[in-house]
């Protein structure tokens, strides 16, 4: 069985984070961001995409898993509590239900998969809740990608 991974982009380049998916050879991207757009040259959603696609690696966005707007701004405010309880209120949503199951169904497919998101703790971003549900339903093993900084 393969692990499920996780990374984030943040203080990194688009050539370390690449570095990094192919270290782990990963097959798919699951962009786990509700805004996959980014002020960071290089990781908004298109310009991802076509970057993945000429490394040989899919790309997936599942918009149901980001953080809702409040979460986004209880984070940037440094109100971590306030985003969990955000956050843990979204990931009960018919919508974000639905994601978790389309992500479930990734997995079963045997490739190698990858969550994506800004943060570069994975304990203090919102892909730890995501996997802490993956592990609800399903064993698996998680590994934390850490790209160097730039």
């Amino acid at each position: 069985m393969n692990p499920l991974f996780t990374i984030g982009y943040e203080q990194a380049t688009p050539a370390a984070v690449l570095g990094e998916l192919k270290r782990a050879h990963v097959d798919l991207v699951v962009d786990t961001r509700a805004v996959a757009a980014s002020r960071r040259p290089g990781f908004s959603k298109r310009q991802l995409a076509a970057a993945l696609e000429e490394a040989g690696i899919g790309y997936v966005h599942l918009q149901k898993l980001g953080t809702p707007a409040e979460g986004r701004q209880a984070a940037r405010a440094g109100d971590i509590d306030k985003l969990w309880r955000i956050y843990d209120k979204h990931i009960k949503t018919a919508p974000a239900q639905e994601a978790l199951d389309e992500l479930l169904a990734l997995l079963k497919s045997g490739k190698r998969l990858v969550l994506l998101c800004y943060c570069r703790d994975p304990k203090s971003c919102h892909r730890s809740r995501i996997v802490a549900e993956v592990k609800k339903r399903r064993r698996l093993k998680v590994e934390d990608l850490i790209p160097p900084l730039f």
